[in-house]
């Protein structure tokens, strides 16, 4: 999406295109679109990549339990330290435990809510290269809100939720 606006625009307002698990939350606030949105569809891809899974709402186990959204989950087993369990179970004998932490890491400081907490796609690069680091990233409010919303029931994952944060 950046390349097609040029370097002419540092902001440009336009139509909303795209598939709905990608799209940063600037598209639906109608602020102006910079090509850190770029870097929120990337972290969304990431995601995807570490688990073998898509990031869609609401997934269903297999005795129709609703699953929580996958972004989320990812970012609490991320501050748990439990990055063993988002990796896809086709890659848990051959992947670099330190390597996938790190992709995570990258994944959820690229779809945070505001463009301003997001790293450039040069900061992406340097980090997945191994040199630079990033802080552990926050839980980003919005993808925890449209969780919240979207489960049945809502204390089926209360575990995930600490109100008192």
């Amino acid at each position: 999406m950046a390349k097609l606006i040029g370097r002419d625009f540092s902001r440009v307002l336009t139509t909303a295109r795209g598939t709905v698990g990608y799209l940063a939350p600037e598209w639906i606030s109608g602020v102006a679109i910079t090509t850190k949105v770029d870097v929120y569809g990337y972290g969304m891809v990431l995601m995807e990549i570490i688990s073998g899974r898509p990031n869609s709402l609401e997934q269903y186990t297999a005795d129709g339990d609703c699953d929580v959204f996958f972004p989320v989950h990812a970012a609490h087993m991320l501050v748990e330290g439990d990055v063993a369990s988002l990796v896809d179970d086709k890659l848990l004998g051959d992947v670099n435990m330190e390597e996938a932490e790190r992709l995570c890491k990258v994944a959820c400081w690229c779809i945070q809510d505001d463009e301003f907490d997001r790293p450039t796609m040069g900061e992406v690069v340097r980090t997945l290269e191994g040199l630079s680091d990033l802080d552990m990233p926050p839980i980003p409010r919005l993808l925890q809100a449209i969780t919240r919303r979207s489960l049945h029931p809502p204390s089926t994952y209360s575990y995930l939720y600490n109100e008192s944060e």
